[in-house]
Formats: C-alpha cells, structure tokens, sequence
C-alpha cells in the first residue's frame, strides 16, 4: 500500500500464470461480460458504452461481492490497449484509480499481471482505511485468486501459480 498526503491509495499486484496460449487468455480477459461464469465474486457485468475498434472507451459496470460479504460496484472505462499485450482503465464508482492488465508468453506460458491502485470513495471504507488495509488487502488477494482459478477452469488450461505483492 502507498500513502499519499491525506489521502490512501490500494495498490495489489497479482501475476496469475497459465499453460496456454497468450491469445486464449487475452480473448477471454476482453470478453467482460463472461466474466461472471468463471469469476464467482463477480455478480454483474453491465455494458455502457461499446467504444471503438481497438475496444478505447469501452465502459462496463461491475458489481462484486467481496469475501467478507460488502458489494462493491464501480464502473471501468477502458483508456489504453495494446492488443495481445495491455488493457487498461480507469474506474469510478466505490473506489476509484487505474486497473492494467499486462499479459506475457514465453514457451507457452502465460503470464498476467494485474495491477490495481484505487482510493476508496466508499466513507466506510475510507475511515476504516488506516485500521482495515491488511483486510482489504486480503480481500483483493482473495478475489484475485477466485479469478485465476475460475479462468483456468473456463478454459480448461492449467493454472501453474499465482503471484502477489
């Protein structure tokens, strides 16, 4: 985690690695609204703005359940995409800040490292930050983790270790 002035930033790094193909994996990363039968966290994914070719301006709201039970819904408004290589967005909602998905491959491995660095909107959530951030932290590291293995079983690909800092 990083403090910045008064205000406190979340900042998880997971990296999931496959034994597939780079390509199976990104396609199934873009392709958002299957996100929910293979990410049981995941509730809802709503489309809001299709965006342009490349997919820039894409936007969807999510609603999750965390682990400990309080929903969290924020929308992503895709800004940055390198085909086969980067997804990025930024979100707004109950927290706020840039998620990137970086993706990888070498001898048919493929790494995914997602990076999240939000600030907490929620006033709960906020004043609790100080005291809650292991919490949060093992929440995220949770989820992330619920994610890894529903996509390796959606895919039906072997999920070979998943990474966090």
């Amino acid at each position: 985690m990083t403090r910045h002035s008064s205000t406190a930033e979340l900042c998880y790094v997971t990296t999931w690695w496959f034994e597939a193909p780079l390509d199976r994996i990104y396609r199934a990363l873009v392709d958002t609204s299957d996100w929910p039968a293979w990410w049981k966290s995941l509730r809802a994914v709503e489309e809001l703005a299709a965006g342009d070719v490349r997919g820039i301006g894409r936007c969807y709201r999510y609603r999750w359940r965390s682990r400990l039970g309080y929903p969290l819904r924020f929308d992503v408004r895709v800004t940055h995409v390198v085909p086969g290589r980067l997804i990025e967005g930024v979100a707004h909602g109950d927290v706020r800040g840039v998620g990137r998905w970086h993706l990888s491959e070498a001898r048919g491995v493929t790494r995914v490292r997602y990076e999240w660095r939000v600030r907490p909107v929620r006033r709960w959530m906020a004043l609790l930050m100080p005291l809650a951030e292991p919490i949060f932290a093992w929440n995220h590291h949770a989820v992330m983790r619920d994610g890894a293995q529903g996509l390796a079983r959606w895919l039906d690909v072997p999920l070979l270790a998943i990474d966090r800092q």
